[in-house]
């Protein structure tokens, strides 16, 4: 679904039909958020971005100027929804880092409903990276700024279904509960981060030292920047590592640390022998944020380019129980599985030492199917020292060797890994990435892999104007009820308000 806001991209409203033995359709849609409905009837950028500052029109006068300084004081995030897709009981929603995801159809992409988070539970900011128990409930992280005078973490649950309380509305949403609350370190320069991690009994959140400045980003419109200039990496810092026992709700008494890094995507998280062992990809500075600007967009973006640090996969291991009497500078972790120490201080803070595992990988996933239990494999793609992607690669943990599929020109996406049906191995399954090409006479197409080999299955290659997407979810045939995702004579009527067409 092409739900980045470009209006040099084209709908592909009708199913394209690839080219392969079997069928595989294509369809694309713009997300109808507000924030694109405006900008639309605006015929230019009328809501703020991370990156892109709105700013007031030229042709009002004075007065409808000033008002649009001060509204835009403590402002109004996007409903740009352009990271992810969640499920949320019987639901799908496009997601983003801010307070507000958008319901959608997934058979037919219509855009349903806007919902703000704030409704349900106090935050302003949310990942776009929930984590799925067994049962389907939703488990996520979000930061509520100065909240009655303090700044948390808040993590919150979203039960998979709705109880039988008679109370009017759609699904489970209404019945959010705040799981944990864990506080800033700083009032006013939170943390930002990207995901997190969960075990069976335990959650792993990292408090990095790439935060951001509320004071900076309340003053950003005025002083005419965005709000990305308001983050800023402080590498004299430590990063911090809370772990939340799942069954009390609380933290746990440890207080764990580790060198400055900023860390986008938490591969996977489990527990061995009385330790928690997360596997993370991790950068030394926030040189990733810095490519994403326009003005690196030019001709030789691929060769200029560069990251000042490698994305790494790394694994740290914290213990659960620690033991007291232990020798300072002793080593608490006796893992057999990996090098990761964890080593006792004098304040009895625990300072963490990661395994080095492999560089040059992002975007990673897993068999979900292991997720917080001990695993062997993740799938990715490779980076290196540059933020696009060239390869799609499978990593084995256990053996340190990989397998990768790569092409001339071709840019692949995260990779989905799809276990096959009654499925025994942890990598019985294929592997869907959709693949772009800067050769222009070289169609875009959905690639299959063998999950376990690695070797190319099919591919299915579509006629159309096809853009590099950020993160995806597989939606089994059997996982929706058409008739449940079927817009309201209301929904409707807001879609036509809003210059959507309606479902027929």
């Amino acid at each position: 679904m092409d739900i980045l806001f470009g209006r040099n991209k084209k709908e592909q409203l009708e199913p394209v039909r690839a080219r392969v033995t079997g069928e595989v359709y294509y369809r694309s849609k713009y997300l109808r958020s507000d924030t694109y409905n405006a900008n639309i009837e605006a015929n230019r950028i009328v809501v703020s971005e991370f990156g892109t500052m709105a700013y007031p029109d030229p042709c009002k006068n004075i007065f409808s100027k000033a008002f649009s300084y001060l509204s835009h004081t403590i402002p109004d995030f996007t409903d740009n929804c352009l990271i992810n897709i969640m499920k949320c009981g019987e639901d799908f929603y496009a997601t983003t880092e801010t307070n507000y995801i958008r319901r959608i159809n997934p058979l037919t992409l219509e855009t349903l409903e806007k919902v703000d988070y704030r409704k349900y539970v106090a935050v302003n900011v949310a990942t776009s990276h929930p984590h799925y128990d067994a049962t389907g409930n939703v488990l996520n992280i979000g930061t509520s700024i100065v909240d009655k005078g303090k700044t948390k973490y808040v993590i919150f649950k979203i039960p998979a279904t709705a109880p039988e309380d008679g109370k009017k509305g759609r699904g489970p949403l209404k019945h959010t509960e705040v799981f944990c609350s864990i506080a800033s370190r700083s009032l006013l320069s939170p943390s930002y981060y990207h995901s997190f991690g969960v075990t069976e009994n335990y959650v792993v959140f990292l408090e990095q030292p790439f935060r951001m400045d509320i004071l900076k980003m309340a003053t950003a419109y005025i002083r005419g920047v965005s709000w990305a200039s308001c983050l800023a990496f402080h590498g004299e810092d430590k990063t911090y590592i809370h772990v939340i026992d799942q069954r009390t709700r609380k933290p746990v008494l440890s207080k764990f640390y580790t060198d400055p890094m900023v860390v986008f995507h938490h591969v996977n998280a489990y527990e061995e022998d009385g330790c928690l062992v997360f596997d993370v990809i991790a950068y030394e500075d926030s040189s990733l944020y810095q490519l994403f600007y326009l003005a690196h967009l030019n001709e030789d973006f691929e060769e200029n380019s560069r990251l000042t640090s490698v994305p790494t996969l790394k694994r740290f291991a914290v213990p659960l129980h620690v033991d007291k009497d232990a020798d300072v500078g002793s080593n608490l972790i006796k893992l057999a599985s990996t090098t990761a120490r964890a080593l006792k201080e004098k304040d009895d803070q625990i300072y963490c030492q990661p395994e080095l595992l492999c560089k040059g990988l992002e975007l990673p996933r897993i068999n979900y199917a292991y997720n917080g239990k001990p695993y062997r494999y993740v799938f990715a793609a490779e980076v290196q020292w540059s933020p696009i992607p060239t390869k799609v690669i499978k990593y084995d943990l256990l053996t340190k060797s990989s397998l990768s599929w790569g092409e001339a020109h071709c840019w692949p996406a995260e990779p989905l890994f799809v276990p096959t049906p009654g499925a025994r191995d942890e990598d019985d399954g294929i592997i869907l990435s959709a693949i772009v090409s800067t050769d222009p006479q070289k169609l875009p197409f959905l690639l299959v892999l063998d999950a376990k080999t690695f070797t190319e299955l099919a591919r299915a290659s579509v006629d159309v104007d096809m853009h590099l997407d950020l993160h995806g979810l597989f939606i089994p045939g059997t996982a929706w009820d058409v008739e449940k995702q079927t817009p309201s004579q209301e929904e409707q009527g807001r879609a036509v308000d809003h210059g959507v067409a309606p479902r027929t």
